[in-house]
């Protein structure tokens, strides 16, 4: 071959590495100033500016008018009831599903190839993912992947270090729940790769849950052991490393996603919007924000205490949606480019609150949340029921 053409090849070569940046698998150490091209014992640092090509999963689909999903657990996801689901979602102005892709326990709800990282941490609730998800392109409904973060028993207890030590054993909670810690680059990659396995499958959004410490850590901070990680040397007290560690967890997956042209949003708890920051936990609302294209507040009117100055929120799902959307408003105008808001709503009854205190959700319950939230000038969605059972006759129309 020519000289020239050698060069050519070269050039070709050097740019096709580049421009199908793949995440780091679990645990692999990335560059952190451009990609990094290697060949037999050629290596050489990309500069980041190069053109890049994005993967494609093959399917297609448009972001609608405005997003108004329900949420699927992962074996509603693969049962006989789906297709209910898909009837509900076709017969009103509902038109996306958030699917649970890696779950509350750290379970990813399929199986993947049997080269996975994630093999041993799989159920096969959803048998063929990809068939899924070609229903919901002909269906035109939006596929959104709920992948949850760092609560995670399943792999707090296969790498312990990556957890939190209480004594000899990994620390659980009073429901029996361990998590992962924000602070290690390898539980980043580990859950950015579920993220990308999304993705490649026809995912158009990932949505991360339990972008956080666990609650309450602020109380537990100094009695249980763990690592900072590199945050160690930061010169910060333990909650500004915390949140640093929360935000900084966010930017990096929207980054390392960007070649597979999905969009990014992260659920957080709603009264952080009320906070400057939650000290124990990590958030910090507009910080989170700044790195997502949607922001996914949980508002449901039994989640709130006495916040404002309503003493019963579950009593007037109107009266706390709407104040809570105010205040919403107005941290997002701070930011430069704000995300869009697209808050998690109430369709389930909370008993556990106990007589005088909640009250049965139905058709009137829902809806006044969707007005109040339209009143305040928010279009998108997400309905909640842990069961997938959604009630029957909403106007779902914002």
């Amino acid at each position: 071959m020519p000289d020239y053409q050698k060069t050519a090849a070269a050039s070709v070569l050097s740019l096709l590495l580049c421009s199908f940046p793949m995440s780091p698998a679990w645990g692999e150490e990335t560059s952190k100033n451009g990609q990094e091209a290697k060949l037999g014992g050629y290596k050489k640092e990309l500069p980041d500016n190069l053109p890049r090509f994005t993967y494609h999963s093959g399917l297609s689909f448009t972001y609608p008018n405005a997003v108004r999903g329900i949420y699927v657990s992962g074996n509603i996801a693969g049962a006989e009831r789906f297709n209910e689901l898909l009837k509900l979602v076709d017969s009103t102005d509902l038109n996306a599903m958030v699917i649970d892709i890696k779950n509350d326990s750290g379970n990813l709800t399929y199986k993947p190839g049997s080269t996975s990282p994630y093999q041993n941490i799989s159920q096969k609730y959803i048998r063929d993912p990809k068939s899924l998800l070609k229903t919901l392109e002909q269906r035109k409904i939006y596929p959104i992947a709920r992948v949850v973060v760092f609560k995670d028993t399943e792999l707090a207890h296969l790498k312990p270090e990556w957890s939190y030590m209480d004594g000899k054993s990994v620390w659980k909670n009073g429901k029996g729940d361990s998590f992962v810690n924000p602070f290690l680059k390898e539980v980043w990659d580990y859950n950015v790769g579920v993220a990308i396995e999304a993705a490649k499958m026809g995912f158009q959004e990932i949505q991360f849950d339990y972008v956080r410490f666990p609650e309450g850590f602020e109380k537990r901070d100094s009695q249980l052991k763990y690592s900072q990680g590199d945050y160690q040397h930061e010169k910060l007290g333990n909650v500004q490393k915390r949140v640093k560690a929360v935000s900084d967890f966010v930017a990096y997956a929207r980054e390392k996603l960007k070649p597979y042209d999905v969009k990014v949003s992260v659920d957080i708890f709603g009264y952080t919007a009320t906070l400057p920051e939650a000290p124990g936990i990590g958030q910090n609302f507009s910080k989170i924000s700044e790195n997502v294209d949607a922001i996914s507040s949980m508002i449901y009117p039994s989640h709130w205490t006495s916040y404002f100055g309503i003493d019963n929120p579950d009593l007037e799902p109107y009266k706390i949606v709407s104040a809570y959307s105010q205040l919403e408003k107005k941290k997002l105008e701070e930011l430069k480019t704000p995300p869009i808001s697209r808050p998690w709503i109430q369709d389930f009854t909370a008993s556990w609150l106990g007589q005088g205190h909640y009250k049965p959700y139905g058709k009137a319950e829902v809806e006044a949340q969707i007005k109040a939230l339209k009143n305040n000038g928010i279009s998108e969605f997400l309905l909640w029921n842990a069961g997938s059972r959604y009630t029957s006759n909403v106007d779902y129309t914002p």
